[in-house]
């Protein structure tokens, strides 16, 4: 039986017949050990993407074999957008298997901010969920935080079975996986995981051995379409994805003031007191206050042409949520985005976004 070849960059199935179709290489390429199909190619050397044409259900489909498995599954999540991570409906696809949480993308939230209280926040979230880990490590896959732990961690509870990463889109399962490849491996640079701020860079299964009888897997990422992310165009990516610690903008609002964030959202605060409003978004995203009752027309006769999205032509275009502050520090989340922690005696605020993309409010992590 001919072995199948897999891109070692995004776990594609290597092909030469159709250059439009996932794992595209010329015939003359393919002569190697370690094969880079044409997409990844283009991502690594030119940043450039080539659309995949694969669903959410093609991802689903690979995720429910890990369900069949008898294995540890490691489950990232984005600590910068963690509802937005989240799979719904995990423990369906991956059964009784036991999971080892990671929170990933320490870095981006304020050193100020204790691991420890980070990690009885992610617990408290997922026991909402009802989800209930073997562990919870805090990580950032770019400072390699707690590498040793987790390296550690999985040595333990795998107890001898394969292991495979699962997670959203864009929560840095490859890499985290890079990182492991490049400190108990040695693995050269140039023989990595694509990896690349574009959602759905891996496309299948991507096999590391672990030791002769067990072997890690790299999943694709599942598409959370109710992200910001999905709604902007790729190139613009780089000014909504925070790549830096983020640094807080804190307002104080009164009733009858809004805030921008860039031509991507706002929030108005309609009822209650002088409240701290306090921003986490990228350091490249503008955020403006103005008077609410000016909000409308200055969006429609400045902000309009800073993202193009499709179907916003005018701020009514926009979807509103309306949401009652709780007494005390809560967040208020635009999924994909960013979010804004505000502390009050009560109140209320509304929120318009682009249709489809989520808006929640929670326990601030902050």
């Amino acid at each position: 039986m001919e072995k199948v070849m897999k891109c070692y960059g995004c776990g594609a199935i290597i092909q030469s017949e159709d250059e439009k179709h996932i794992g595209y290489v010329p015939k003359q390429a393919i002569n190697h050990d370690h094969v880079l199909c044409q997409r990844c190619f283009q991502l690594k050397n030119y940043h450039r993407l080539q659309d995949t044409h694969m669903s959410k259900d093609d991802f689903l489909e690979i995720l429910g074999l890990v369900g069949e498995k008898d294995c540890l599954v490691v489950y990232m999540i984005d600590l910068f957008d963690f509802q937005g991570s989240l799979i719904q409906g995990l423990i369906r696809h991956i059964g009784f298997n036991d999971v080892l949480v990671l929170a990933n993308k320490r870095d981006l939230l304020p050193k100020s901010v204790k691991e420890r209280k980070l990690e009885h926040w992610v617990r408290r979230q997922l026991k909402e969920e009802g989800l209930k880990p073997v562990d919870v490590i805090i990580t950032s896959g770019k400072k390699n935080l707690n590498l040793d732990t987790i390296y550690d961690a999985i040595d333990t509870y795998r107890k001898g079975r394969d292991v495979y990463v699962v997670g959203m889109t864009n929560v840095g399962k490859s890499t985290f996986i890079n990182a492991l490849l490049k400190h108990y491996a040695e693995v050269e640079e140039q023989n990595l995981i694509t990896v690349s701020e574009f959602p759905g860079t891996t496309l299948n299964l991507i096999e590391i051995p672990l030791d002769e009888n067990s072997k890690l897997y790299d999943t694709p990422g599942i598409m959370n379409e109710n992200q910001m992310t999905h709604m902007i165009k790729p190139q613009e990516l780089k000014k909504v994805i925070p790549q830096t610690e983020l640094r807080p903008m804190v307002y104080q609002l009164n009733v009858g003031q809004t805030i921008y964030f860039d031509g991507l959202g706002r929030i108005d605060y309609l009822e209650g007191n002088q409240a701290s409003f306090i921003a986490y978004f990228s350091r490249n995203l503008k955020i403006h206050r103005t008077k609410t009752q000016k909000a409308d027309d200055l969006y429609n006769r400045h902000m309009t042409l800073t993202y193009e999205i499709e179907g916003i032509d005018t701020i009514q275009d926009m979807k509103a949520y309306e949401f009652t502050l709780p007494q005390g520090k809560c967040d208020i989340v635009i999924s994909g985005l960013g979010f804004m922690t505000i502390s009050s005696h009560g109140g209320k605020v509304r929120v318009y976004v682009p249709p489809r993309v989520s808006v929640m409010i929670r326990e601030a992590i902050i």
